[in-house]
């Protein structure tokens, strides 16, 4: 299934496009920010399950910020596994 996750104002990206199939990740579009590391981040999570990437990204911050575009990620993951109860 796929999910659009807007993002909060705090990081570069301003959504995330994910598509999920039983748990496992199948694919993730970042629009906007980094390009490149958020290429890098979805080809990483790319195959893995949705708690394994929640574990791994949350909390992670950028800067002074409290949160990061792989936090929204981990954020969005929650958000969906959450709906999807």
């Amino acid at each position: 299934m796929k999910y659009i996750y807007n993002t909060n104002n705090q990081v570069c990206a301003q959504s995330i496009e994910l598509e999920i199939e039983n748990n496992i990740i199948k694919s993730v579009n970042f629009t906007g920010g980094c390009h490149g590391n958020h290429r890098g981040i979805a080809s990483l999570v790319q195959g893995m399950s949705a708690d394994e990437v929640i574990r791994r990204l949350a909390g992670i911050t950028c800067g002074f910020r409290a949160t990061s575009c792989p936090d929204q990620l981990a954020q969005a993951l929650k958000q969906i596994q959450s709906e999807s109860k």
